[in-house]
C-alpha cells in the first residue's frame, strides 16, 4: 500500500486547481490590457504558450494567426505602425521566442509598442534538458523597455491584482510619450518601445475558462464610463524657453527637416504647416513625414535632387522633427554646410552625424505650439530664404515630371503610374533599399491622402511583406513596393493569404493588398554605392544575381500573379489588383545594371 503524505495531497489539489488559477489570473491580465488600449493580438501556435493564447482567444480581443513566429512579430508590428496602439505578440517557449528578436530590435528602433508574451517551462524545469525550454530571461537585452518575468498563475485577491497592475506597467512603458488617449481612440506614440513579459506555466496546461467572473475578477472601475487609465500629453515647451527660441531666430536662415513622425494627426500637420507659414520655413518634407500630402509652397519634397548642387541653398539653423529623412544627400549637406541644428523629440537627438546644438525634449507638437504662442519672432531677411528654397524645389520637380514621363518601364514610371492609379485613402508600404528612394524621388507632393510607411528603424529588408501585411490591415486599399531580393526574404508571408480569407469568413474585412515587386534579378542599389565594379567579386558578393520564378511561389500561396515587361502591361496588372479583396502579386521587371545612370537624369 503507497501511502500519500502531505506533499503529495497538496500537489495533487495544486494541479486540480492549476485550470482555475490560470484562467483567473491571466483573463485580469488580458482585460486590463484592453481596458489600456490593446485590441490586436498576433498569435504563433505553440504548446507552452497555451493559457496565453487560449484566454486571449476568449477575451474581446481582434485576434490574427501567423504560424511563423519571425513573420508574426513582423505582422504585429506593422499593425501598431498603422494603428498607433500597442499589439500584442504571443509564442511558445524555446526558438520560437528568438525569432522575435528581428522585429524587436525593428520595434525598438522605430519606437513601436510591441508587447512581446512568451510562454516558458516553469523554474523546476529550467537548466534539466526539458524540451523546448532555453533561458527566456531578458532574452532581448536591452532591445525592450521593460522586461518582467511573471510568475507562475494563481487565483488569490493578491495575484490577481498584481496581473493587472503589471498590465498597467506594461501598457505605460510601451506606449511611453503619447499624444491622446490610448483607451479612447488611440494615441499617437512619439516614445514607444517593445516589451516583454515571460509567463512560466505548469501543467495542465489547459486553462478552465468556465470560471465566474472571468475578466472581470479584480476590477476596479467596472464599466467602460470610467476615466481610462492610460491617458497621454505633450512634452511641452515652457512659455519663457519659446520666446528665447523665437528671439534667437530672428534675422537667422531657418530651415526645418521633418523625418518619420515629425507631428502626430491630422492636427499636429495643421500646426506644422502654420508654424512654417507664420515663420516662413521651409519645410523639408521627407516622403514618411506625412507632409507630401499637402501641396504647400513650404513644403520642400525635391530637396534630394538639388542638395548636391554647388548652388544649393544654405540655412544658418536646421530645427530637425522626427526621425533622419532617407536622403543621404541631405546627410551629406548637413555635413558640408554645417548648420546650427536644434533637434526636437521627446527623448534623443538620434543624430549620427554628431551635429546636434540645441536638444529640446519635447513633442513635436508642443514645441511647434509654443512657438506659434510666442509671437517674437521678426523676420528679417527670411522671406528671400524661403524663396530660394522654393524655386529650387520647383525647378526640380520639372526635371522629376519630365523624365518621369518617358515610356520606358523603370523606377520613375512604377511610382507615378502608382501614385496616379491608387485612390485616395491608400497606403503606399516602401521596403528599403531601392523602393523608398524610389519614392523619395518621384513622390511629389499633392492635396491627397496618402500615407505612406516603411521599417526605416534600422533599414533592413527583413520582415517587409508581413509588416505591409499588418498595417494593410487598418486600410481599405494597400500598395507595397518593394525589390526581389527584400521579397525573398520574406516571401513566407504570402501565406497570409489564408488567414486573411479566413478571418473574412468570420465577419472581419480582407483588404486589397497590391505587392508591386521591382524584380531586377538581384541587388541594384550596390550600383549606387562605392562598392560598384567591373570585377568579378562585385556581381558576386552585392548584385547577387538572382533566377527566380514569382509566379509558381505565388499559385502555391493561393496569391493572383502577373508580370508587367512593358510600361502598358504594368498599366493593366495594376488596373487589375486594384480593389481585389486579399493579396495580388505583380512582378515589374527591370535591369539589373545602371540604376546610377538612370537615377542620373533627376540630379
Amino acid at each position: 500500500m503507497v501511502n500519500t503524505t502531505w506533499a503529495d495531497e497538496r500537489a495533487r489539489l495544486d494541479r486540480e486547481e492549476r485550470p482555475a488559477h490560470t484562467a483567473l489570473f491571466l483573463s485580469a491580465f488580458f482585460d486590463e490590457l484592453r481596458r489600456c488600449g490593446l485590441r490586436d493580438v498576433v498569435i504563433s501556435p505553440g504548446s507552452r504558450s497555451t493559457p496565453l493564447t487560449m484566454v486571449a482567444h476568449a477575451a474581446p480581443l481582434n485576434l490574427y494567426v501567423d504560424v511563423d513566429e519571425r513573420g508574426a512579430a513582423f505582422f504585429a508590428l506593422g499593425l501598431a505602425k498603422a494603428s498607433g496602439r500597442p499589439v500584442a505578440i504571443i509564442a511558445t517557449s524555446g526558438t520560437a521566442v528568438a525569432n522575435y528578436y528581428p522585429a524587436v530590435l525593428e520595434a525598438q528602433s522605430s519606437r513601436l509598442p510591441l508587447l512581446v508574451l512568451t510562454g516558458d517551462r516553469p523554474l523546476r524545469l529550467q537548466d534539466l534538458g526539458a524540451p523546448q525550454t532555453c533561458d527566456q530571461v531578458k532574452i532581448f537585452g536591452n532591445a525592450v523597455r521593460q522586461f518582467r518575468e511573471m510568475p507562475e498563475p494563481r487565483g488569490d485577491a493578491a495575484s490577481i491584482a498584481f496581473a493587472r497592475q503589471a498590465a498597467r506597467e506594461a501598457m505605460a512603458a510601451a506606449a511611453g510619450v503619447a499624444e491622446g488617449s490610448l483607451g479612447s481612440g488611440g494615441g499617437s506614440m512619439l516614445d514607444a518601445a517593445p516589451v516583454h513579459l515571460n509567463f512560466p506555466v505548469d501543467d495542465p496546461l489547459k486553462p478552465d475558462l468556465m470560471q465566474p467572473g472571468l475578466f472581470e475578477v479584480g476590477r476596479v472601475a467596472p464599466t467602460e464610463r470610467d476615466l481610462q487609465p492610460r491617458i497621454g500629453g505633450w512634452l511641452a515647451l515652457g512659455p519663457n524657453r519659446a520666446r528665447d527660441i523665437a528671439r534667437f531666430l530672428e534675422g537667422k536662415r531657418v530651415v526645418a527637416v521633418c523625418g518619420e513622425r515629425c507631428t502626430t494627426g491630422s492636427s499636429g500637420v495643421r500646426n506644422l504647416l502654420r508654424f512654417a507659414e507664420e515663420y516662413e520655413i521651409p519645410l523639408l518634407a521627407d516622403p514618411l513625414s506625412m507632409l507630401r500630402e499637402h501641396d504647400c509652397p513650404l513644403v520642400i519634397d525635391n530637396y534630394d535632387s538639388f542638395l548636391g548642387h554647388d548652388d544649393a541653398p544654405e540655412a544658418d539653423v536646421v530645427i530637425r522633427f522626427g526621425r533622419w529623412p532617407v536622403s543621404k544627400r541631405l546627410t551629406q549637406w548637413f555635413e558640408r554646410t554645417r548648420p546650427m541644428q536644434i533637434v526636437v523629440d521627446p527623448r534623443e537627438t538620434r543624430d549620427f552625424t554628431s551635429g546636434s546644438d540645441v536638444f529640446v525634449r519635447a513633442t513635436p507638437g508642443g514645441f511647434v505650439s509654443a512657438l506659434l504662442e510666442a509671437k517674437e519672432f521678426h523676420k528679417k531677411g527670411q522671406s528671400l530664404f524661403m524663396k530660394s528654397w522654393i524655386e529650387a524645389n520647383d525647378a526640380a520637380r520639372e526635371r522629376i515630371v519630365s523624365v518621369a514621363t518617358e515610356p520606358a518601364l523603370h523606377e520613375g514610371t512604377v511610382v507615378r503610374e502608382l501614385l496616379a492609379g491608387v485612390p485616395d485613402g491608400t497606403l503606399l508600404f516602401a521596403g528599403n533599399s531601392m523602393a523608398v528612394r524610389a519614392i523619395d524621388t518621384f513622390m511629389l507632393k499633392a492635396d491627397r491622402k496618402l500615407p505612406v510607411l516603411c521599417n526605416r528603424g534600422l533599414n533592413g529588408i527583413d520582415g517587409t511583406l508581413s509588416t505591409a501585411f499588418g498595417a494593410a490591415q487598418h486600410f481599405d486599399q494597400t500598395v507595397v513596393l518593394l525589390g526581389d531580393i527584400t521579397t525573398l526574404h520574406d516571401v513566407n508571408a504570402l501565406a497570409l493569404q489564408g488567414e486573411m480569407i479566413l478571418r473574412e469568413r468570420q465577419g472581419h474585412k480582407r483588404p486589397s493588398i497590391t505587392v508591386v515587386c521591382m524584380e531586377n534579378g538581384g541587388g541594384a542599389i550596390f550600383d549606387m554605392l562605392p562598392q560598384a565594379s567591373d570585377e568579378p567579386y562585385f556581381e558576386r558578393l552585392f548584385l547577387t544575381p538572382q533566377q527566380v520564378d514569382f509566379g509558381p511561389i505565388c499559385q502555391g500561396f493561393n496569391v493572383p500573379y502577373a508580370q508587367a515587361e512593358t510600361l502598358a502591361a504594368f498599366q493593366e496588372a495594376l488596373e487589375g489588383a486594384l480593389g481585389v479583396p486579399g493579396i495580388s502579386f505583380i512582378s515589374a521587371k527591370l535591369p539589373l545594371r545602371g540604376v546610377r545612370e538612370r537615377y542620373g537624369k533627376y540630379w
